[in-house]
């Protein structure tokens, strides 16, 4: 390696793009090339980026598998930046392999905190969490810890694990000073403000409250019967009864959870559930079949007893019912909470996500644009989408695939 290589690496581990540049900016050989790439994902311009790692890996040849697995993952950062997730996570399984290999443990690692990190992005915690268990940091370079306990900050916050939340967010916060890189420094700050913001409201016959994160895992440990209009389910204890597969009947306890103790009258639980306001036999007959399904559902935490008007909810055990409604309301919720990290999603991406089909997602996504909630950028198949970070509130709860309390 030579002296303006090295020097270029060292400004890149440093932070220092523009200094890396200035080294190897009119140098085409491949090791610049690779350099050069990173330099300009640092300065996120993640397209020339990825055109540059690709020209490197391609120049590198089959002959050089270790600067080639290198360029893989740097490609795969990058990818991960974009928000696009269309690349098989095999190649840098592979990737992660041949480092290892050939005595390159820190870059071996990287690989694999970029797939751990994508585990999370599209809400696979399940995954995340094994994948972080296997995970070997000791000895690790101060920005890779940081990295590491950074997702474990985040898998545990998407938990609503806040001790173990609190304790991975020091040590990054820790690393993230040794490494002396600004970036991660400001990512940590900005996970730890999440814990002292909003990130729900409690409504209840009382009024309303908003709750932090440390709040609104007390309430869930209560023993309430809480009905998660973040999650989409009913939690009392240790009992959890999701319903977002079930929009009809979530519809329907909300509602009567919202009234508590009173009753609900028939046509109100017919235009929440069915979205109509002129209600006919046909839907009384409904809402009775309806109503029937979620008697036997919350059999065990709660009784739906009929009255005069309509139903009332009658917890078994719990003293209170309590409606734990997300920081900003509608159906589209956990769409904005992904394009609220201030990244640019491809549909694909959002649908992978949200576990819902890329039809779905456009349809949601034009109707958000058309409130001015969210805007596009490109065209075709480079379209990409982004919202305004949201201000004064968290949105861990409206992610996908968050985990229920334990």
């Amino acid at each position: 390696m030579d002296s303006l290589i090295a020097a270029a690496a060292r400004a890149l581990a440093a932070g220092d793009a523009l200094g890396a540049l200035k080294r190897v900016a009119l140098r085409d050989d491949p090791p610049a090339l690779g350099l050069r790439g990173i330099a300009m994902a640092q300065l996120g311009e993640y397209p020339r980026a990825r055109e540059l790692l690709r020209r490197a890996a391609r120049a590198f040849g089959s002959h050089e598998e270790l600067a080639r697995a290198r360029c893989v993952v740097a490609e795969a950062e990058v990818a991960l930046a974009m928000r696009d997730f269309a690349g098989s996570p095999r190649s840098l399984a592979s990737a992660s392999d041949t480092l290892a290999a050939h005595g390159d443990p820190a870059n071996a690692l990287q690989a694999r905190l970029i797939a751990l990190r994508r585990l999370l992005l599209i809400g696979r915690l399940d995954e995340c969490a094994a994948a972080l268990a296997r995970l070997d940091t000791l000895g690790l370079p101060p920005s890779l810890a940081a990295v590491a306990e950074l997702a474990a900050a985040e898998l545990a916050l998407r938990s609503l694990r806040i001790g173990p939340a609190r304790d991975a967010l020091a040590r990054a916060n820790e690393a993230a000073g040794r490494a002396r890189v600004p970036a991660l420094l400001a990512e940590v700050a900005e996970m730890r403000s999440a814990l002292d913001r909003p990130a729900a409201r409690r409504l209840s016959a009382s009024g309303e409250q908003t709750l932090r994160l440390d709040e609104v895992a007390a309430l869930l440990a209560s023993g309430e019967l809480v009905v998660d209009a973040c999650r989409r389910g009913l939690r009392t204890g240790a009992a959890w009864r999701p319903l977002a597969r079930r929009p009809v009947l979530f519809a329907l306890v909300r509602a009567l959870a919202e009234a508590w103790p009173n009753d609900v009258d028939r046509e109100t639980l017919i235009a929440r559930a069915f979205n109509t306001r002129r209600p006919n036999e046909t839907h009384r007959a409904r809402l009775r079949v309806e109503i029937g399904r979620l008697r036997a559902l919350v059999a065990e935490m709660a009784r739906i007893e009929a009255t005069s008007r309509g139903f009332v909810l009658k917890p078994r055990r719990a003293k209170d019912v309590v409606v734990l409604a997300p920081p900003i309301d509608g159906d589209q919720a956990s769409l904005v909470a992904l394009l609220s990290d201030g990244a640019a999603w491809s549909t694909s991406a959002l649908g992978l996500a949200l576990g819902a089909s890329q039809r779905t997602v456009q349809r949601a996504l034009v109707e958000l644009e058309a409130a001015g909630r969210v805007r596009s950028i490109g065209r075709a198949r480079a379209q990409r989408w982004l919202s305004p970070p949201l201000a004064g509130f968290t949105t861990i709860l409206l992610l996908p695939a968050a985990l229920p309390f334990e």
